[in-house]
C-alpha cells in the first residue's frame, strides 16, 4: 500500500511539472504575426503561374 501511494504521488508530481512547464512555454513564447501568416501561405510554382 505504501509503495503504490508513493508511486501515485510521484506520477502526479511529474505530470503536474510537465503541464506547468508546457503552460509556461506557451505563455512566454512570442510569435511574429507576419511570419506566422507567411508560413501558412500557399507556394505558387512557375508551372501553376502560367496555367
Amino acid at each position: 500500500m505504501k509503495f503504490e501511494t508513493i508511486m501515485l504521488h510521484g506520477f502526479f508530481a511529474s505530470s503536474l511539472l510537465v503541464c506547468l512547464l508546457t503552460l509556461g512555454a506557451m505563455i512566454t513564447t512570442s510569435i511574429n504575426a507576419s511570419r506566422a501568416v507567411a508560413s501558412d501561405a500557399p507556394v505558387v510554382t512557375a508551372a501553376k503561374a502560367h496555367v
